[in-house]
């Protein structure tokens, strides 16, 4: 005998999408923090083995981050990431097939202030990542201190994040039997000060460390543009030159993270708190770009490319931001 089950009510369903959204900001603000606190309370109780055991584990695994993560299918494929995509909703588009012979490495913009297009599509299986683009494994690189807090370290690896270093892109990128896709968002966290509804600056124009590492291993070069990305949240006022951003960039130089202040919704009520609003993001992956190999490109090779990588990246986005009510007048601006 066959069970059907009921569908679940339109208001259930909201609150679940809710929930998850809920989880998710709370795992980057706040996870971390909880993590190292168990850690170190563990170890004045009677499972203090559980820390020591940890301790000695994550010794030995210490670089597991930089040779491609560890990721779990069951958390990718987890039910909840499918409520979190259907809260915004999250959607991802593709307008080219991928060889999975080849690796490729993806420029993901903008940041917005949680990454939450770069993080949904290319850590879960949400979007249907795996069905879009059959034979590719995607890696997200995010900062490598987080990888350094126990506990929180494995659940990102879980996800496909990967740590943000040389040693770690070369890892993924130099596998010869190909299907591998390193993402990378090339703004980073200073991008994510200027994340706020209607701007389209990318801190791209002098960033291109990214370049050369795709010359060096001949790979081909995706951009993409996450429509939507910084709508999400409202930014407290941060001209360059005030005192706010010139205290958040010295917070970042001591830190390594950029501290947006930014606020949106709550949870039982729509005028303040830190979720997300419900508008939706549409990250749409471009066409790759032919990259010749050289082991050690010159700075004119490096440039040329760069150049090339600007004109698709802009081109993607005047092709398809009519679909996403972006006003005509609008460009992307470099900095």
């Amino acid at each position: 005998m066959k069970v059907e089950f009921a569908p679940l009510s339109v208001p259930l369903q909201r609150r679940l999408q809710t929930a998850s959204v809920v989880q998710w900001v709370f795992s980057f603000l706040g996870l971390a923090q909880c993590c190292t606190a168990a850690f170190i309370a563990l170890f004045f109780t009677r499972f203090w083995l559980v820390s020591a055991l940890y301790a000695v584990w994550w010794f030995i695994d210490r670089e597991k981050p930089c040779k491609g993560g560890r990721r779990i299918h069951a958390l990718r494929n987890s039910v909840v990431w499918r409520y979190m995509r259907d809260y915004f909703p999250i959607t991802l588009v593709k307008t080219a097939e991928l060889d999975p012979r080849q690796n490729y490495l993806m420029g993901f913009h903008p940041h917005g202030v949680l990454a939450a297009g770069a993080f949904l599509n290319f850590c879960t299986e949400a979007s249907g990542f795996s069905t879009l683009f059959p034979g590719i494994t995607p890696h997200l690189m995010m900062l490598s201190l987080w990888f350094r807090i126990p506990f929180f370290r494995d659940y990102l690896m879980s996800g496909g994040l990967v740590s943000s270093d040389k040693e770690s892109a070369s890892y993924v990128l130099q596998k010869p039997e190909g299907g591998n896709m390193l993402t990378i968002i090339v703004g980073g966290a200073q991008e994510a000060l200027d994340a706020r509804p209607g701007s389209y600056t990318l801190l791209l124009k002098n960033r291109k460390g990214f370049v050369r590492l795709a010359i060096e291993h001949g790979t081909p070069l995706v951009p993409i543009f996450s429509f939507g990305e910084n709508d999400l949240f409202e930014q407290v006022r941060n001209p360059k030159g005030s005192w706010l951003r010139q205290l958040q960039h010295r917070l970042q130089q001591i830190m390594g993270i950029s501290l947006p202040l930014f606020h949106a919704r709550g949870i039982f009520q729509y005028s303040f708190g830190l979720v997300p609003y419900r508008r939706p993001i549409c990250t749409v992956v471009g066409k790759p770009i032919p990259v010749l190999r050289k082991h050690r490109p010159s700075e004119e090779e490096v440039d040329r490319v760069h150049q090339k990588y600007l004109n698709e990246l802009c081109k993607l986005f005047e092709e398809h931001k009519a679909k996403y009510n972006i006003p005509e007048d609008k460009h992307l601006e470099f900095i």
